[in-house]
């Protein structure tokens, strides 16, 4: 009997082209005022704006190289490699933007660029169905001889992802093709068997998309071949080590060292065994989704162990308030339990973005609560921070306190922008912005046996199968200014099953009634979620009301960056002050420590949003008599202070900003 005999998975694809995402046998459509703003943002400028950057027609933006080198690749142009060794990755995620924006709405100039784009990629495809722009035209003859740092099976990854996304969104063949070749390619190079390589990536990614291409097609190797690189990794003898011994100790990026990092890439011990999230945090974050989805598929018990141990270190000892992982710039890297400076950070976006990938399978692998609490969180605040409103500008490194100044002139802080740049040589975290927006049906709800989790509060409309029968929720959400949710449950005919509504960790006594009928109080919630089982009827109407106001956030006592500091917090947006608001420098301002909150609706604030007002003090800076020390403390006097959103911060040009602030 197979270790995966019994395991649910679609055996035959019927890709859905309605215009909805078909997930898990469920398909869901955003209809939300506030996330629809952005998606639409991200189908009508960020999606043609980075196929203008990916061509290096952006004026102001670093050159990508990344469509140049496939043009290489193929033989279309003469030419060398340009950027990253990953740069194929690039390409690889706007393709897959692109087919989940399809999948919302069809779109046939954006179909004809991703189509002519899909050919261009087959004709740089290697006749074995190698892959891979930089060892194809750059160092040919030396695949797979340095997993360490290049990338192969990362941008495959990529790469295969894009294809399952494009195929289900528009029943187009040609890239999936194309990648079961490369997938079938390294399946012929890596396994247990003799002969083959016993390695795995240094960069995560590939495990977890075999996992997609595995369910899309019921091909079981696919499923072995994400589980083989996952047991392998951190065995002895270490197979990177070995690797990198017999390149001469010769790194890609560094040239020849005396030392290599296992956990820097989580390859230090084996995968079960890892009990503290250690190393570069992206690369953490995949591997982790990747273990989810396995442990949810084989019923591996000591995996689904490891990732409940690594989350909870994770997101209880390591996460910043506004859902940013990776506290250091050197390596990306997590450093140590409550280890989060706040003017230093790193807080990649490509890491709070596979944070969320994680939330999501830990959702499907078992329904708690705090899972879409830090989905929420991190999507709210680090992901949505790290666009500007234009769409035209990111952050690759998402602070919570900046200096422009230091930002410039201090080399310990020189990763720290204080605005948001048109593009990246290195530009993974824009494309990963947008396929993660266009996809983000797949996050609001999950299923488990007969009941309907419902995870985010984005207004959309789900079909799906609950007890037998085919039912339509349509949800409506005031998130994130009014806590104001409905739910329309309409089963084609009366059925029994269970809806259950996420009570959020930041909501007070909340208030849930059914068809007008308020519910006894909630004693007794299943794992956060308030469960509502009952036989629905067609037009059955749920509403829950979440109280809305903003309350101040204080930091565990070993967190040593926010002594004697607070946050604010409106519902699942965290706060800032900004220099706009505030005035500089914004180290003098501290909030009154009995003072409320006055909150209100600035339509005319980069869209419309929540503004806080409160109570505070400011150092008189007139009043300082003294050198560059006294002792003599300086005089404060009473100010009002402004909070706004932190995901809007940096959108009225260069200054100040901080989230925790003295009190």
């Amino acid at each position: 009997m197979s270790q995966f005999e019994g395991t649910k998975v679609r055996t035959t694809v019927q890709p859905d082209h309605s215009g909805h995402s078909d997930q898990g046998g469920h398909r869901v459509s955003v209809q939300d005022e506030f996330w629809g703003r952005y998606i639409r943002l991200v189908q009508e400028t960020v999606i043609p704006y980075q196929y203008e950057a990916l061509h290096d027609r952006v004026a102001e933006a670093e050159p990508s190289h990344a469509i140049a080198n496939f043009e290489i690749a193929a033989g279309r142009r003469q030419g060398k490699f340009g950027g990253m060794v990953f740069q194929d990755s690039d390409v690889a995620k706007w393709l897959e933007a692109t087919g989940y924006s399809l999948s919302i709405r069809r779109d046939p100039e954006l179909e004809r660029q991703a189509d002519d784009l899909i050919d261009l990629v087959e004709e740089a495809q290697q006749a074995d169905g190698y892959l891979n722009t930089y060892f194809t035209v750059k160092e040919p003859g030396k695949r797979w001889t340095n997993l360490q740092d290049c990338h192969e099976l990362y941008c495959a990854g990529h790469f295969i992802e894009a294809a399952v996304a494009y195929y289900e969104a528009t029943g187009k063949d040609k890239l999936l093709s194309i990648m079961r070749r490369m997938a079938d390619h390294i399946d012929s190079v890596f396994g247990p068997e003799e002969g083959k390589l016993k390695g795995y990536d240094g960069h995560q990614e590939i495990e977890l998309a075999l996992v997609k291409l595995y369910r899309l097609t019921g091909e079981e190797k696919y499923l072995k071949l994400s589980l083989f690189f996952i047991d392998q990794r951190g065995q002895e003898p270490n197979f990177l080590r070995q690797e990198w011994e017999s390149r001469g100790r010769v790194t890609h990026w560094g040239g020849q060292t005396d030392h290599i990092d296992m956990a820097y890439n989580q390859s230090h011990i084996p995968v079960r065994e890892q009990t503290v999230a250690v190393g570069h945090s992206v690369r953490a974050v995949y591997m982790y989704t990747a273990m989810a989805d396995l442990a949810r598929l084989t019923g591996d018990e000591a995996l689904r162990e490891a990732c409940l141990r690594l989350w909870n270190n994770m997101t209880e000892r390591q996460m910043y308030i506004t859902g940013g992982i990776g506290s250091t710039h050197h390596g990306e890297a997590f450093t140590f339990d409550y280890d989060l400076p706040n003017d230093t950070v790193y807080a990649e976006t490509c890491a709070s973005i596979g944070l969320i990938f994680f939330a999501r399978r830990m959702l499907e692998l078992t329904p708690n609560a705090h899972y879409a609490d830090v989905m929420e969180r991190a999507l709210y605040n680090n992901v949505l921070g790290s666009m500007a409103q234009d769409g035209k500008h990111y952050f690759y490194v998402n602070p919570l306190e900046v200096w422009p100044q230091a930002c410039t002139c201090n080399p310990g802080k020189q990763h720290v922008k204080a605005q948001r740049q048109g593009w990246f040589g290195c530009a993974c975290c824009p494309p990963n912005v947008a396929r993660l927006l266009t996809s983000l049906n797949q996050y609001i709800y999950t299923e488990h046996s007969d009941m309907l989790y419902t995870n985010l509060y984005i207004g959309s409309e789900l079909r799906t199968t609950l007890g037998g029968k085919e039912v339509k929720v349509t949800q409506s959400s005031k998130l994130p200014w009014e806590g104001i949710v409905t739910l329309k449950v309409d089963p084609a005919e009366a059925g029994m099953f269970g809806i259950a509504l996420r009570i959020p960790s930041w909501s007070g006594k909340v208030r849930i009634s059914v068809n007008g009928e308020l519910l006894p109080a909630l004693d007794a919630l299943e794992q956060g979620y308030a469960v509502i089982r009952r036989e629905w009827q067609p037009g059955d109407i749920v509403e829950l009301m979440l109280p809305m106001e903003a309350n101040r956030v204080y930091a565990h006592p070993e967190l040593r960056a926010n002594a004697g500091k607070t946050a604010i917090q409106y519902g699942p947006l965290v706060y800032c002050l900004e220099s706009a608001d505030n005035r500089e420098p914004l180290s003098s301002v501290s909030l009154s420590k009995e003072g409320t909150f006055t909150e209100f609706y600035d339509e005319d604030l980069l869209g419309g949003a929540v503004v806080i007002r409160a109570a505070g003090c400011r150092v008189k800076e007139q009043s300082w008599s003294g050198g560059l020390y006294s002792i003599t403390r300086a005089a404060v006097q009473p100010v009002e202070v402004t909070a706004i959103p932190y995901y809007l911060w940096g959108n009225r040009g260069s200054g100040e900003m901080k989230v925790w602030i003295p009190e």
